[in-house]
């Protein structure tokens, strides 16, 4: 794990503060959508499928800081769309930074050359660049031949300025352990402070539905990464138990209201990944989301998720209350042979289920969005 003592210490004080007053549901990031519009059109993304009514909306300086103040989130990712064609993103993340919230800059870094000077170096602003796996893999991801390179490079040179940079890799149906692998390599080759990763989920308005990895195969395809990554001094940006839990070690609940998502439509139910309506407020989507009914074994559209956006805060809980266990894995790593833990029981109607079978044996190009430049 690579996050910073700053930050541990600031989210280990947060949480201990939500244990003291005996809250049982509280957001660890907020997931900031302040706009939907992109320069880019991936197969994988559900966000850029709307009318250009829907994709010329912003929520402005005013509206992005009323909703840190309602949530109180230690930590801000801002994600899109392409954040950085928002005008007024610098003014966002100084906002942001000046409330001492540690921000997650989310972007597919092509603009990020030309956007660079608009930020300066801190301790509580990261790029996070959203690269899919190696040149061929993210290129095909994201339906334009390039840009992998041009990513790379502007990669060294904000590294080279002394801005914290961490990678957001989402793996999808086709992608082999070894390939994952050298992937990794080639980010500690480039000095970034961590890699994000995450199997993809199904977005309902996603365009290709068949290159999602059903929760087995996630499994494996993580045991087999980090059997390969011993020794190999790989950077996380996650804790040690959601890793755990992406090799089936962990039989962790979903936890949505941890990461609870704002975007230009208002306060999403339940999050990010599911579109089941909107709250007016935080206290609203706080008070009035029937969480019982989210997370797998509860919902069928929820079946495959091992999404960080849910999982993540429940491993967060589980290393602040069994701090020996995590540190068990984070020594050792997790465990890549043995039973899997089992899966959440169903608690839904059987024929509505989903059926567990592979999704699709995507391993070409995926098929591109409809592209909506900027």
């Amino acid at each position: 794990m690579s996050v910073p003592l700053i930050q541990q210490y600031r989210v280990a004080r947060y949480l201990l503060g939500q244990k003291l007053r005996g809250n049982k549901r509280y957001p660890l990031v907020l997931m900031l959508e302040p706009l939907f519009r992109c320069n880019l059109a991936c197969a994988g993304c559900g966000k850029i499928d709307y009318p250009d009514e829907i994709l010329d909306k912003r929520l402005g300086y005013e509206e992005c800081m009323a909703a840190i103040d309602e949530c109180g989130a230690p930590i801000v990712s801002i994600a899109g769309g392409e954040p950085l064609i928002h005008k007024e993103m610098p003014r966002i993340v100084e906002g942001f930074i000046e409330r001492r919230k540690f921000v997650y800059l989310c972007t597919n870094a092509l603009l990020l050359d030309r956007r660079m000077d608009d930020y300066e170096p801190s301790p509580y602003l990261t790029f996070s660049v959203h690269l899919d796996g190696n040149e061929d893999r993210h290129d095909a991801s994201v339906c334009r031949p390039g840009v992998f390179r041009k990513v790379t490079e502007v990669i060294r040179k904000a590294r080279e300025r002394g801005f914290r940079v961490t990678i957001n890799c989402t793996l999808f149906q086709g992608e082999s352990a070894e390939e994952v692998a050298r992937f990794m390599d080639r980010m500690m080759e480039l000095g970034v402070e961590g890699v994000t990763i995450s199997p993809g989920y199904s977005y309902e308005r996603a365009p290709r539905q068949d290159v999602f990895l059903n929760r087995r195969n996630a499994k494996q395809l993580f045991r087999d990464l980090f059997r390969l990554g011993r020794g190999r001094k790989w950077r996380f940006n996650q804790s040690s138990l959601y890793l755990d839990f992406l090799a089936g070690n962990q039989a962790f609940e979903c936890t949505p209201w941890g990461n609870p998502t704002r975007n230009i439509f208002g306060w999403q139910k339940p999050c990010y990944l599911l579109n089941e309506g909107y709250a007016p407020s935080f206290r609203a989507l706080m008070e009035e989301t029937e969480w019982h009914n989210y997370g797998t074994g509860r919902n069928p559209k929820c079946a495959d998720c091992m999404v960080h956006c849910g999982y993540e805060p429940t491993a967060v809980n589980a290393t602040f209350s069994n701090p020996l266990r995590a540190l068990r894995v984070f020594l050792s790593g997790p465990r890549t042979e043995g039973p899997m833990a089992p899966e959440p029981e169903i608690r839904y109607a059987q024929e509505e289920a989903l059926s567990g079978e592979d999704k699709g044996g995507a391993e070409g190009a995926p098929a591109c969005a409809q592209q909506r430049v900027a």
